[in-house]
């Protein structure tokens, strides 16, 4: 155990996220979304949901401040304006968390797919809400 370090951070999770340079980013998926099969690493964290992974995500990492998006959610398909419960959620967790809170920006579903392909890793949550995704895009400490 280390002190002031959630405990969900599992080591594979917190040597990826030391591991991540500035604007490297990190998918938080839910227990539906492809993980293993999207491309990058998958750390699997099937006990927890993704806000409980998100919040302990953001008590490490800081959000990248040179981005107008640093926080990435998928949209509703057939209807782009829905805030599904989840990323109401999640942007409650990033106003009160994160060193620098941003306002989350939605990607059409197969955009979101092909942005999470190319990330550094994907943590793949038990997370049952539909919608329950978000990347994130890794800022500097300053």
């Amino acid at each position: 155990m280390l002190r002031n370090i959630d405990p969900i951070l599992s080591p594979d999770l917190l040597y990826t996220l030391r591991a991540m340079g500035h604007g490297d980013e990190i998918v938080i998926a839910d227990a539906n979304f492809p993980g293993s099969s999207s491309g990058p690493g998958c750390i699997r964290a099937d006990g927890s949901s993704a806000s409980e992974i998100l919040r302990a995500i953001l008590s490490v990492m800081p959000l990248d401040t040179f981005v107008p998006d640093p926080a990435l959610t998928m949209q509703v398909v057939g209807d782009p304006d829905a805030i599904p419960e989840a990323i109401a959620d999640f942007q409650t967790i990033i106003s009160e968390i994160a060193d620098h809170p941003a306002t989350i920006q939605g990607l059409e579903r197969f955009a979101f797919y092909d942005r999470a392909a190319t990330a550094f890793a994907i943590v793949q949550t038990g997370e049952r809400r539909l919608y329950g995704n978000i990347i994130l895009k890794k800022g500097v400490l300053g």
